[in-house]
């Protein structure tokens, strides 16, 4: 935070006339385990009011004067280590909070800017507190606040959370892929390491606090040279399975990326398509041998369970499992919008900072498109119609191998109509019997086959007329059931 956006943050703060549940003023209290308790009271009480940060003023006395103080935490230790690391050692679940030391007109002040509790109270070495008025007390004689903090709703921003504090310059560009980033934004690098620090402060992948840096979530998801350092988001690393036959009884080959997201992307689709199975021959398009799943289609979905993941859900990452006749792509967390609309619904994202970022580097579409291309791959390539399946606590999408129609089964087919019909739709036509016989790469003459496919997605509620008075099935048009 710049000289300026601390003097007008503290101008609002002292314009509050006096604490509050989610303020609190001090002198010269340097005693860490106070410090700490008022931490875990404070990020608590800030969740209770709906707040996104609450603040830890020295210098300011209670009726909330500016008489300046002698607390320096930047040289201040703990068990032979920094406070604010002692501290953030002893919060569970590990909170972001910053620390500055500054002159406010000639009076030395130091500010503890602390993130709001998320769903889950703060504690300090295994206590919860919270403020009730001016004083602080534990979390569990208030209960009624305790449960309240657990069930509001979160605000809370994956990315601008904190993966790991306390490096000097050296050791942040040690950490970071930063000529990767430049790479990939298409900017020239730097000549020196201030400007690099420069520009990484401004996209967010670090945080500069005064003495150290802090690596953003964002900074390390994307570009970790080592996603392993990271203890909090190691277990989101990307795993790539081969399994022989259709089953997981027999491994071939398993991959967990190393590398964060963008740096080590072009490394992980080149893996996965070096290892897809080929086909000589899928449908009447091609006669070469190509990769029997479209590449495009799994890059597309690798992207969107990167994106859509769920990151507050522990010891879960996106997941690629290739099987002989189908491919898996996971992702922890339920979907955001029906998987039945998938395909024409504008995208919702869970952590939007970090599909914006990946937009920018080319590595995802634009949005709303992928689904569309993914389908539109599978009709190419005549294959069945892909499955996105929502689960307890993840979202599924299966790649099927080539099959015939007569291979296929009645859900196969009702989806694959369904599909076709949504992609039509969306383009400003209509399925008709023989748009579908193209999509399933059959004779004219076998139009009946494709009515009675066309009946089951009917009876389904998958699909309905557009014009419900042409009693003439051969030439009837047809659209998605929400049209």
């Amino acid at each position: 935070m710049h000289p300026a956006e601390l003097n007008i943050l503290i101008q609002e703060l002292l314009f509050q006339a006096k604490e509050s549940e989610w303020l609190e003023f001090k002198l010269n209290n340097s005693n860490p385990y106070q410090i700490g308790e008022y931490i875990s009271a404070l990020a608590n009480s800030a969740s209770y009011h709906n707040k996104n940060n609450a603040y830890l003023l020295f210098g300011i006395t209670d009726n909330g004067s500016v008489a300046g103080t002698d607390f320096k935490p930047s040289i201040e230790k703990v068990k032979e280590q920094e406070l604010q690391n002692w501290i953030a050692t002893q919060l569970e679940p590990r909170i972001d909070f910053s620390v500055y030391e500054f002159k406010y007109f000639d009076k030395d002040l130091v500010l503890f800017k602390i993130d709001s509790a998320i769903n889950t109270p703060v504690e300090f070495r295994g206590e919860a507190f919270i403020r009730i008025g001016s004083y602080k007390k534990k979390l569990k004689e208030h209960p009624e606040r305790e449960r309240k903090i657990w069930t509001k709703i979160s605000n809370y921003t994956f990315e601008k959370g904190i993966a790991e504090r306390g490096f000097d310059e050296d050791e942040i560009l040690k950490l970071i892929d930063y000529s990767a980033y430049f790479e990939l934004t298409e900017q020239s690098l730097p000549a020196n390491k201030e400007t690099i620090l420069e520009k990484l402060i401004q996209e967010k992948i670090i945080t500069d606090l005064g003495h150290n840096y802090s690596i953003t979530n964002l900074g390390a998801i994307l570009f970790a040279k080592s996603i392993d350092y990271f203890d909090s988001i190691s277990r989101k690393a990307i795993r790539v399975i081969f399994y022989k036959g259709n089953d997981k009884t027999k491994t071939i080959k398993e991959q967990v990326g190393k590398k964060g997201y963008a740096n080590g992307f072009n490394g992980l689709i080149s893996f996965i398509n070096d290892h897809l199975p080929s086909n000589e021959e899928i449908g009447k398009a091609f006669r070469q041998e190509l990769k029997m799943f479209p590449p495009l289609a799994v890059r597309e979905l690798v992207v969107n369970a990167i994106i859509h993941q769920d990151f507050s859900i522990q010891g879960a990452s996106p997941m690629i499992e290739v099987y002989d006749n189908r491919i898996e792509i996971s992702n922890p967390g339920k979907p955001i919008i029906p998987t039945l609309r998938f395909i024409d619904h504008n995208p919702e994202s869970r952590n939007e900072m970090l599909a914006k970022f990946m937009r920018r580097m080319n590595i995802c579409e634009e949005r709303g498109s992928a689904i569309d291309k993914v389908v539109a791959q599978c009709e190419l390539f005549q294959l069945p119609a892909p499955d996105f399946i929502e689960g307890d606590n993840y979202t599924k999408v299966i790649l099927y191998a080539t099959k015939s129609l007569r291979q296929m089964d009645k859900n196969d087919k009702i989806r694959a109509c369904y599909q076709h019909c949504v992609l039509k739709y969306i383009s400003g036509n209509f399925m008709t019997n023989q748009s579908l016989r193209e999509r399933f790469d059959i004779d004219d003459s076998n139009y009946p086959v494709i009515s009675r496919i066309i009946a089951e997605a009917k009876e389904a509620k998958m699909i309905k007329d557009y014009d419900s008075d042409n009693k003439a099935p051969r030439y009837s048009k047809y659209i998605p059931f929400w049209a």
